[in-house]
C-alpha cells in the first residue's frame, strides 16, 4: 500500500501523478483516422517524391539545346510528335527537332530535359484543341527548367517523420503521397466519466425542486476529447456507497484507461469516494492546495487510475485541466502535456487566500502586449464566466493579491495568433 500524500501544492501533485503515466501502446489506423494523433513509428520514404521527373507546367517537352536562340522575333520551330498527359505518358522518345505536348504533372518523355510553357509558344491550348503538327517556340529554356526532378521533394530512404510527431493535414498528405494507407499511432486513452449526487438530474428531464441539471460529464467529455482521449459517459451515482461502487465497477468493465468521477471527494457526510475506492484499490493523493478545486483525489480502482474531482463545475474543469489533461496527453504520446503560459497585464486587481488560484479571464492582445480581464463572477459554481473565458490567469501560491497593471501568468485555450488576429480584424473594420 502506497503512503497517502495529502495537501500537496499544484506542481508537486501534478509531478506525482505524471510519474504514473507513459504513452499507451501503438495501434494501426488509416490516414482518415489519424488527424491529431501522435506518430509511434519513424516513417521512411520507400520511393522518391516525386517518383519520376515530371512537368511543372502545361507546355512542350523539349531538348533544351533545340531552343537555343529562340525569341519572339526569331522563333524556333519544332515538329510535334505526340502528347503526354498526367497518367498517360508518351511512349516514344524525343529526337532532335521534335517536341511533345505535355500537361502539368505528366512524366517527362525520354530524350527531353526541359519544358517550354505553352504561353511561350504559338499554341492556343484549350479543351478539345487539336494537336498541332508544328509549334513556334518564343524563348530558350535551360536544361531542367520547368521540370520537377524525381526525389526533388523527398529522396528514397529519407526519414520524413519522426516518432512523436503530431499528425496534422500536411503530414497526412505527405504520408498519402508516399503510398501509406495506415500508420502506427499511440492509442487514445479511454476515459470513463461518472457523476455523484442525489440532486443531479439528466438534462432534458423536468427539474424537481431542490435539484440541478448535471453538467460535469458534458464538460469533462469535451475536455477529454480536446486532450486527445475518448470519453465513456456513464450514469449518475446517488449519494450511496453501493450505488457508487456499481458505477465504478461499470467503468472498470468498459476496460477504461482512466476513471474520472465528479463530487463525493470532500469530507461531507455523503462523500463516499475515499471509502469506496479504497475497498478495491487505494487513494494515493488527497486534497491539493489549489483554488478552486481543493477536494481532489488520485488513486487506483481495480488497477485503473482514478481521479476524484470536486463537484462544483468550475472546480471540476480546472482540476481536470491541471491534473487529468497532462496525464491524458502523456498517455497519448504528445510531446507536450502542458498549455503554453504567457505573461499578461491585469486590467483589474485579483486576490485569493494564498493557494495557487485560477481566475477565468478573457485574454486579448492590445498595444503590443497580452492583457487579461476577468470574464465574470469567479465562484466555483459560476459557469457563465467559464463560457465567456478563453483562458485563465494564475495567482501563484503564497501571493494573496496583485493590483491592476501587474503582470501575471496566463494560460490560453486558443492559438495565440487567434488573439492577435481578433485585434487586427477589429482594427481593420474600424471606420471613424
Amino acid at each position: 500500500m502506497t503512503t497517502l500524500r495529502e495537501g500537496l501544492g499544484v506542481g508537486e501533485a501534478r509531478q506525482m501523478i505524471l510519474e504514473e503515466f507513459g504513452p499507451l501502446p501503438p495501434e494501426s489506423v488509416t490516414l482518415s483516422q489519424a488527424l491529431g494523433r501522435v506518430l509511434a513509428e519513424a516513417v521512411r520514404a520507400e520511393h522518391d517524391l516525386p517518383p519520376f521527373p515530371n512537368s511543372a507546367m502545361d507546355g512542350y517537352a523539349v531538348r533544351a539545346i533545340d531552343t537555343e536562340g529562340a525569341r519572339p522575333e526569331h522563333p524556333i520551330h519544332l515538329r510535334v510528335i505526340g502528347e503526354a498527359a498526367a497518367g498517360h505518358p508518351f511512349s516514344g522518345a524525343i529526337e532532335p527537332g521534335t517536341t511533345v505536348r505535355i500537361a502539368t504533372g505528366a512524366l517527362l518523355p525520354a530524350g527531353a530535359d526541359a519544358v517550354v510553357p505553352v504561353e511561350d509558344t504559338n499554341d492556343r491550348w484549350g479543351p478539345g484543341h487539336p494537336l498541332p503538327l508544328m509549334i513556334a517556340v518564343f524563348r530558350a529554356v535551360r536544361p531542367g527548367e520547368f521540370v520537377r526532378p524525381a526525389g526533388e521533394d523527398v529522396a528514397r530512404g529519407t526519414i520524413v517523420l519522426e516518432p512523436g510527431t503530431v499528425l496534422m493535414p500536411g503530414a497526412l498528405a505527405l504520408l498519402a503521397a508516399l503510398g501509406r494507407l495506415e500508420i502506427l499511432v499511440h492509442r487514445r486513452p479511454r476515459v470513463a466519466l461518472l457523476a455523484i449526487g442525489d440532486e443531479l438530474i439528466e438534462p432534458g428531464q423536468s427539474l424537481p425542486p431542490g435539484c440541478i441539471y448535471e453538467t460535469n460529464r458534458t464538460a469533462l467529455a469535451a475536455q477529454v476529447l480536446e486532450a486527445g482521449g475518448e470519453p465513456i459517459v456513464l450514469g449518475i451515482a446517488r449519494d450511496d456507497p453501493e450505488d457508487l461502487q456499481r458505477l465504478l465497477d461499470e467503468a472498470a468493465a468498459h476496460r477504461s484507461d482512466l476513471i474520472v468521477s465528479s463530487a463525493g471527494a470532500s469530507v461531507g457526510a455523503h462523500d463516499w469516494v475515499k471509502e469506496v475506492v479504497s475497498r478495491h484499490g487505494e487513494i494515493r493523493l488527497w486534497k491539493v492546495r489549489i483554488r478552486p478545486g481543493k477536494p481532489f483525489a488520485f488513486g487506483y480502482y481495480r488497477g485503473i487510475p482514478f481521479f476524484g474531482l470536486p463537484g462544483n463545475p468550475v472546480s471540476a474543469m480546472i482540476t481536470f485541466d491541471q491534473f487529468v489533461r497532462p496525464a491524458l496527453r502523456r498517455m497519448g504520446g504528445y510531446p507536450r502535456w502542458g498549455r503554453l503560459r504567457i505573461p499578461a497585464r491585469l486590467t483589474e486587481p485579483v486576490s485569493s487566500d494564498g493557494r495557487e488560484t485560477y481566475f477565468r479571464a478573457r485574454i486579448t492582445y492590445e498595444d503590443g502586449q497580452f492583457q487579461a480581464r476577468l470574464s465574470g463572477l469567479q465562484g466555483s459554481h459560476n459557469l457563465s464566466a467559464m463560457a465567456w473565458a478563453n483562458g485563465w490567469v494564475i495567482l501563484a501560491e503564497g501571493i494573496r493579491a496583485l493590483p491592476a497593471g501587474a503582470t501575471i501568468m496566463a494560460e490560453v485555450w486558443t492559438d495565440l495568433q487567434d488573439l492577435i488576429d481578433t485585434v487586427e480584424v477589429s482594427l481593420s473594420s474600424y471606420n471613424p
